[in-house]
């Protein structure tokens, strides 16, 4: 029997980290494996799993017994649909030739990925035979695309453009956007919770458009989502390439170049709320798209995690500090290239 695997995929922010930590918790006891694609200069992701439900001290991946930090890779190399044989393919052969292989392998891409071309990956000689993708899952952000986060902005194509002569399409944020839905076996549309009805239904309304025919999307809010709903869809992704059409299916692949990253060093914080506001005034000052990160609190014996999309920013003590535990606070930030670094660092962190 093929060993399956379930791609994650989503825009930044669209909480697919938290919807992994919601299923690794309640998968009772099923062995798992999760590949993460980070992009930044950090295994934030990563971190955020191993925080686990905050009683574990990082000791145990996700909380649980059973998940053991090896079970979690880290493709920290460049976006996963751009380096499947360099990354992907070893880190599944060797997951597949482990004494106890898993039952089931997660892979979360990152933000900017395609997913068509990781499931083409799935039909190599050496994956096909033992591992099925067993279904893509879209992960969106309600509140970001109701606000026409993916529409087409002039300005930024603009600066895109000037930054990457090599960029051959006018909207790279819409296009990945567009071709994570049309390769979805299953669309979650996260943080429904911040919308009305009447802006939720226009949402869903608006994403049908771009749907597979007999594709689903359903609501969640926070990523609390029932795993059975998630694995066990038997799409066989692999063999049904044709179907899921991409505006990049005649080039060889796609250019990053309009993002950049940094990670800024966190000194201890002596008040929390003061960095949440100058890293708000800086989101809204700059072309700042996600945050994420952790620092210690002065008088705490809790690890304060930060994520934040756009102005949206969310923090909290996820676990404890382990023993002897480097306590060194850093927070990465993502953003279309040209991010001016210097007057970040001084919005956020003074000097």
């Amino acid at each position: 029997m093929k060993i399956q695997a379930t791609v994650i995929t989503g825009f930044l922010g669209s909480g697919k980290t938290t919807i992994i930590r919601h299923l690794l918790a309640h998968v009772e006891g099923r062995r798992l494996a999760l590949i993460i694609n980070e992009f930044g200069d950090l295994g934030i992701d990563r971190e955020m799993l191993l925080g686990g439900d905050g009683m574990t001290g990082g000791k145990k991946a996700c909380g649980m017994p059973g998940c053991a930090e090896d079970d979690i890779v880290e493709l920290a190399n460049g976006c996963i649909c751009c380096t499947v044989a360099d990354d992907f393919l070893p880190t599944i052969t060797a997951l597949m030739d482990r004494e106890a292989p898993p039952e089931h392998i997660i892979i979360e891409t990152s933000g900017l990925a395609l997913p068509k071309p990781l499931v083409k990956a799935f039909t190599w000689p050496e994956v096909r035979s033992c591992v099925t993708v067993d279904g893509v899952i879209t992960v969106i952000d309600a509140a970001a695309v109701a606000a026409g986060r993916f529409a087409n902005d002039p300005e930024a194509v603009a600066r895109q453009r000037s930054a990457d002569p090599m960029l051959d399409h006018d909207n790279p944020l819409e296009e990945v956007f567009g071709d994570q839905l049309t390769c979805a076996d299953l669309v979650i549309l996260n943080k429904a919770d911040l919308l009305v009805a009447e802006d939720l239904e226009k949402v869903q309304r608006n994403l049908a458009v771009d749907l597979r025919p007999g594709v689903k999307v359903i609501t969640t809010r926070e990523g609390q989502i029932e795993p059975r709903i998630i694995l066990g869809l038997g799409a066989a992704a692999e063999d049904d390439l044709n179907a899921r059409s991409s505006v990049h299916d005649s080039s060889e692949g796609h250019d990053h170049n309009d993002f950049e990253s940094f990670t800024l060093a966190l000194s201890p914080l002596n008040d929390v709320e003061e960095l949440i506001f100058h890293l708000r005034e800086a989101t809204a000052a700059h072309d700042i798209l996600r945050v994420k990160g952790f620092a210690e609190v002065a008088d705490k014996t809790m690890r304060l995690a930060v994520q934040g999309v756009g102005t949206r920013l969310h923090h909290y003590f996820d676990r404890p500090w382990g023993d002897g535990e480097s306590r060194d606070g850093a927070l990465v930030v993502i953003g279309l290239r040209g991010l001016d670094r210097e007057a970040i660092a001084k919005m956020v962190i003074g000097g």
